[in-house]
């Protein structure tokens, strides 16, 4: 049998495509904030992700203070009520009834463990101030002023489970600015469900923070999906510049 030779030019050619397509930068679609069809989510702004008294501070509060976290989505939520941008929140709670889950997977198992987000009932606010469950103390006078729409809970970490989508739809959302608790869980399974749903989504990347746990970060594991995943990325600071200017447009 005769061996065959082949050129070095074909595989030089190959070996240069696969250096640029690596080398390549990921396109920054970017998002135009526009509060008419544009609209704040904050996932879990509760105090068992974000007070230093909540049961899950042991592994978020690094990461919760080194973003700033707790400030950050107090300004957010300042800056859509500044902007007339509707504001939602997609909460998290456990009730008894949920206690009798046969199954779940690792940070699920641990939520119901601790006592995650428990509530007495679904039809009862009966040891809700100031629990776990309850909203951190300085942003209820965003969340409770009667026009930040509260979505029925989402159950494990995506509103699949919940009324967002509903409730953005029938106020004519077209667009999503999305922060919360926490990173790596919540906020981006709240980003994947929302594009597959036909949103557009800008994460705010110090409004959010994850678990630190040995060998593991959600939040830089978060940001890596974050950059595929989203329209753009924007900090508080870029956020409150897009708001302005909307305004000045």
């Amino acid at each position: 049998m005769k061996s065959r030779i082949l050129s070095p030019l074909p595989l030089l050619a190959l070996l240069l495509s696969l250096s640029s397509l690596a080398q390549a930068q990921l396109p920054d679609p970017g998002m135009e904030i526009d509060p008419a069809n544009t609209a704040l989510v904050i996932t879990d702004p509760q105090n068992d992700f974000l007070s230093p008294q909540g049961v899950t501070w042991g592994v978020v509060g690094a990461s919760v203070e080194a973003n700033g976290t707790v400030a950050n989505i107090d300004r957010l939520f300042a800056a859509a009520r500044s902007a007339n941008m509707q504001a939602f929140v997609s909460p998290h709670y456990y009730y008894p009834t949920d206690d009798a889950w046969q199954f779940g997977g690792a940070v699920e198992t641990m939520m119901h463990a601790i006592g995650m987000f428990s509530r007495s009932g679904a039809l009862t606010t009966d040891g809700f101030e100031g629990s776990g469950a309850d909203w951190l103390p300085r942003y209820k006078q965003h969340i409770e002023d009667g026009k930040t729409i509260v979505t029925s809970p989402h159950k494990v970490y995506g509103p699949q489970s919940n009324d967002l989508v509903l409730q953005l739809r029938k106020r004519g959302i077209q667009r999503v600015v999305l922060a919360g608790m926490s990173a790596n869980l919540c906020v981006e399974s709240h980003l994947r469900e929302l594009l597959e749903q036909g949103f557009e989504v800008t994460v705010v990347t110090d409004g959010t923070a994850a678990a630190q746990v040995p060998e593991l970060d959600g939040y830089q594991a978060a940001l890596i999906n974050f950059r595929f995943l989203a329209s753009s990325l924007l900090t508080t600071d870029g956020f409150l510049a897009a708001v302005d200017a909307a305004d000045a447009r």
